[in-house]
């Protein structure tokens, strides 16, 4: 009976989805990897999903017109990751593919590096490690990677979602004080408060940005906002690259009208030059893009996105279709 089932091919723009060895997958899939250690472009992702049914991609993965033309059979491209501004959406529904993401499941392992940034960021942490490093750890200096107290400072968190609200939780047991703002209300959870974004960031000490990136959240953090952080203040961002000027990031911390940041995201990804100013500026860490990397969180993202699939493909709706766009 199985033997007589049409073959389901589903693309993946990568070979190392973790959980792939007992993923959920139709009956009778087969998988279409790229070569190892490739990861494709543009034309080469339209090349692997060439007579495949479906596509699994992240983030770095551009998805547009020009792949939907190419590749007419697709019926739904499956995200593994949570943001979706990677992938055409008004081209996709015009040609009725759906897309679908991986909402809820990452949000603790993000939160977990979003407070591993803050702390790193602000007690200076990233260039005591390399001063160690280098071996030269000197005589005892009373002033020597002097940085400020995370425990009882005020943390205001820009997008209470998911995200937004696990960092909430972890900087309650850091005794924080804890503001929110978000475009749409969210209910009291006894440990945010709501506030306007210019009251969050003149009163907060450290600024965790955990927003999706839109045309309203493009730049949203800019050499105005920073200075209403001020000179004792920390951002920090597990959000999308583009939502802080990069620039106004730099001149702010050089100046001193900044006292750290810690990013998770780059308007350009990856970091491919070891002399980006970015690499070099002390009081900034960089990670590289890496939020959901965790087993447990890579491996769960995986089967959501396989689940997607089987659900569009069995003729059922996706449990996790990206939600419209607002006008």
């Amino acid at each position: 009976m199985t033997s007589d089932a049409p073959t389901v091919r589903i693309a993946l723009s990568r070979r190392g989805y973790p959980g792939l060895e007992d993923a959920p997958l139709p009956d009778g899939a087969e998988l279409v990897l790229p070569d190892e250690g490739a990861s494709p472009d543009a034309a080469g992702l339209r090349d692997l999903a060439a007579g495949c049914d479906a596509l699994v991609v992240s983030t770095p993965d551009q998805v547009g017109a020009e792949f939907f033309d190419a590749n007419p059979q697709i019926k739904v491209v499956a995200l593994v990751a949570v943001g979706f501004d990677n992938v055409d959406l008004d081209a996709a529904r015009e040609r009725g593919v759906v897309v679908t993401h991986t909402p809820g499941v990452l949000a603790d392992a993000t939160a977990d590096v979003a407070f591993a940034l803050i702390l790193m960021a602000r007690r200076l942490l990233v260039p005591a490690l390399d001063t160690t490093r280098a071996g030269e750890w000197g005589a005892f200096d009373p002033r020597s990677f002097l940085g400020l107290q995370v425990a009882g400072a005020t943390l205001g968190i820009v997008g209470y979602g998911d995200i937004g609200s696990a960092v909430g939780r972890r900087a309650a047991g850091f005794g924080m004080t804890v503001v929110q703002h978000s475009r749409s209300p969210k209910p009291a959870d006894g440990i945010a408060e709501a506030v306007s974004l210019d009251e969050l960031l003149e009163r907060s000490d450290v600024v965790s940005l955990n927003v999706p990136k839109t045309p309203e959240t493009a730049d949203l953090i800019g050499a105005r906002e920073l200075d209403l952080i001020g000179p004792e203040g920390t951002l920090v961002s597990t959000a999308r690259g583009g939502v802080v000027d990069e620039d106004a990031l730099l001149a702010a911390l050089r100046e001193g009208r900044l006292h750290s940041a810690g990013l998770d995201v780059f308007a350009t990804e990856p970091l491919r030059d070891p002399a980006d100013p970015l690499l070099h500026e002390p009081r900034l860490v960089c990670l590289p893009h890496l939020g959901s990397a965790s087993l447990e969180t890579r491996t769960a993202m995986t089967h959501m996105a396989l689940r997607n699939i089987a659900a569009v493909l069995a003729g059922r709706t996706a449990p996790n279709v990206v939600p419209p766009l607002r006008g």
